[in-house]
């Protein structure tokens, strides 16, 4: 049976205060502050990685993330909010999170897009109660020249996921369990 300290209980709760009170620089909830960073998402990825021109073309509509911040000392989580865009428009606003729990410490930020390259993927994306990235994602990794690979482009995936703009002391991100949850900013 694993036992827990009363100190390691502390700690934990103190990262997820800490990760709770970052508030992703998003004051406020407000649309604007929102749209103006999903829009420096969209066009910082245009800019490193080419390819997602090709994604963005090909998607009936994309999920940008702007800031996700991910923090854990044996109890983890992490959190963001961002907007869904069809045909260029913001349709909807959402917030993602997840919990967990295991060997972990440290926090990082990172950004990531989900691309909906099907219909009946957005249609079902936007009708859950929350959503959680399964296994029918597609993950998209740039290469070091930042161009998205071709076999990405050419998925017939319904949801392809780029994670991307990761800084911070955990190794890698994972969108492993993240709830996707509509709100109104």
């Amino acid at each position: 049976m694993t036992q827990y300290s009363r100190r390691g209980l502390i700690l934990s709760g103190g990262a997820l205060a800490a990760l709770a009170a970052c508030g992703n620089g998003i004051g406020g909830n407000k649309a604007a502050q929102l749209d103006a960073r999903v829009d420096a998402t969209h066009d910082y990825l245009i800019n490193q990685y080419p390819g997602t021109n090709d994604l963005i073309a090909k998607s009936v509509g994309v999920l940008y993330m702007p800031l996700m911040t991910e923090a854990g000392f044996g109890i983890g989580g992490k959190f963001g909010r961002g907007a869904l865009r069809i045909n260029g428009v913001t349709v909807d606003y959402y917030s993602a999170a997840s919990a967990s729990f295991g060997f972990q410490i440290g926090a990082q930020q990172y950004a990531h897009a989900l691309f909906f390259m099907t219909e009946n993927a957005l249609a079902e994306f936007r009708r859950a109660d929350g959503w959680a990235v399964g296994a029918d994602a597609r993950y998209a990794l740039p290469d070091r020249g930042g161009a998205i690979g071709a076999a990405t482009t050419t998925s017939l995936a319904p949801v392809i996921a780029l994670v991307f703009g990761q800084a911070g002391l955990i190794a890698g991100a994972s969108l492993e369990g993240t709830k996707y949850t509509r709100i109104i900013p």
